[in-house]
């Protein structure tokens, strides 16, 4: 009793530190993404995008304007229906859509990036926990496997790939908490002498809502189903083996029954789309490889990946030489081959190389490649050098965003500077001359929702006439903010409408994802 008290005290600990860490992170996010605007405002706007409003282009909007589309409203509260609707329109499932909104409806009338940043929080306070419960099924055999597991548990959800995580305010968090419980409870199938309902329907209910969060969530389902069919059928377990399967197919009708779009999503919409060709193209599968391979060595081990799988590849192939036995781990097997699955098929299919794809698994790769290095050091030097060189290494993983300098990939903190000259120190009207051809107008909408006035030029012919007639009437005495999007000739546009206004300097501000930013006087 005294020991469970303790170690409940120790996981509490790990988890208001790890809780600390994100909140400072989140103080430090300075911009969002345009997925993390498409989040907020498919949870809670009318539509799918702001761009749809019949007076979008051409106007002139307050910030409460786009605010609008990032926030819920008065008049919103209590209404879920276009939740559910926004993403029968849109290309994912709508569970996190709906936690989103729920939350949302705490930062009334007011953009807050922390509504979305506190759900990702408590989200990986649930994440760290079945960290904590598949490691110690992980390292079961070893010395102090409490110990370990929480410690180990605790620097995976801190690396910049989990950090990144809780500060993108998408639903790849809920995706990798949803990941950790199907894993934990087909460890728990796994060791169960007889096929309990209880498991059985447990697993069905992760399963549900992993579909209904992300449906990259099936290629890590997909690989434990087989690994499961081959195991009943080699045992002639036939009879678990077809509840097993009812039990997936059972929840998966109930998966279609209540959101049935996610058929046209995955098979004829056109990411789905996407996908399908992908797939069938492997001219680019070892490239992608590559290129994901190098973002989970970025954010997954804060650098240090190339550097530990020559570690673990180099102490491998001595222990196999001095013919060194390694023990089977079944738990170790159920981990690794759906992880690498759903690696391959993500690296083949995701429409960009993105960091987000990878992230539900990048926590399981993390503690793989430590167990396996542990095993290795373990059957090599006595217990405690292994333990001692874990630890270093550890520690280097921990220091090395420092050595580095680099910080979770959703933080963009470069962008600190622009958001704070263009809502405080300049808020001058702001024209975008906005080719609607390279429609990223999401990207840089937290902009908009700072400035008192700003006008979406769309597709102008830039004449000095249509220049003046826009700007009429406006105070310009301290000058504009010009935003160019691509395809453009820039430096002719920026010289029309110096023209055309009278002004004499202009300072280049800032290159965002989509656009160029100008401050012209």
């Amino acid at each position: 009793m005294k020991n469970k008290k303790k170690e409940i005290l120790i996981v509490a600990i790990i988890l208001i530190l790890q809780t600390i860490i994100y909140v400072v992170a989140g103080f430090e996010k300075s911009y969002i993404h345009m997925d993390e605007a498409y989040s907020l405002g498919l949870a809670s706007y009318d539509k799918t995008e702001i761009q749809a409003n019949d007076d979008f282009y051409d106007n002139w909007h307050t910030k409460d304007y786009y605010e609008d589309y990032l926030t819920v409203n008065e008049d919103e509260i209590g209404k879920y229906s276009q939740v559910y609707e926004n993403q029968k329109n849109d290309v994912h499932p709508p569970l996190f859509y709906l936690i989103l909104r729920f939350a949302m409806g705490f930062s009334i009338n007011h953009f807050s990036i922390w509504p979305g940043v506190i759900v990702n929080i408590i989200i990986y306070i649930f994440i760290t926990l079945f960290m904590y419960l598949i490691l110690q099924k992980l390292l079961q055999k070893e010395e102090k496997v409490k110990e370990k597991s929480i410690i180990l548990a605790f620097i995976s959800s801190i690396t910049m790939a989990s950090l990144s995580s809780v500060l993108y305010i998408r639903m790849y968090a809920l995706s990798t908490l949803n990941i950790l419980i199907t894993t934990y409870l087909h460890i728990k199938l796994l060791e169960s002498k007889k096929l309990e309902p209880k498991v059985l329907i447990f697993i069905g209910i992760s399963c549900l809502c992993g579909v209904l969060t992300h449906y990259y969530y099936l290629f890590f389902l997909a690989m434990l189903y087989i690994l499961f069919a081959v195991r009943y059928i080699k045992q002639k377990e036939y009879k678990n083996l077809l509840f097993y399967t009812l039990t997936l197919a059972l929840f998966g009708l109930v998966a279609l029954i209540i959101f049935p779009y996610m058929i046209k999503h995955m098979f004829f919409g056109y990411r789905g789309q996407g996908v399908i060709d992908k797939l069938k193209d492997i001219s680019q599968f070892m490239q992608n490889i590559g290129l994901y391979l190098l973002r989970i060595n970025k954010y997954g081990f804060n650098n240090l990946l190339i550097l530990l799988a020559i570690i673990l590849i180099g102490f491998y192939i001595y222990a196999k030489k001095k013919k060194i036995k390694f023990d089977k781990n079944e738990v170790a097997n159920l981990i690794l081959y759906p992880t690498i699955f759903y690696f391959i098929l993500v690296a083949i299919s995701s429409p960009w190389i993105e960091l987000r794809y990878i992230i539900p698994i990048s926590g399981l790769a993390f503690i793989l490649i430590i167990y396996y290095l542990y095993k290795v050091f373990k059957n090599i030097f006595k217990e405690n050098k292994a333990n001692i060189v874990i630890g270093v290494l550890l520690a280097l993983i921990l220091v090395s965003p420092i050595i580095f300098r680099f910080e979770p990939e959703s933080m963009y903190s470069d962008k600190k500077e622009i958001v704070t000259k263009l809502g405080n120190e300049l808020n001058v009207p702001t024209v975008f001359f906005f080719n609607s051809s390279h429609n990223r107008f999401l990207d840089d909408i937290l902009l908009f929702a700072t400035v008192d006035n700003s006008y979406i030029a769309k597709d102008l012919e830039y004449t000095e006439q249509n220049i003046q007639k826009i700007l009429d009437n406006k105070d310009v005495s301290n000058g504009i903010v010009v935003f160019i999007n691509g395809g453009q000739e820039n430096d002719s546009i920026i010289e029309i409408v110096k023209k055309a206004m009278n002004f004499s300097n202009c300072e280049y501000l800032k290159r965002l994802n989509a656009c160029d930013v100008y401050y012209l006087k």
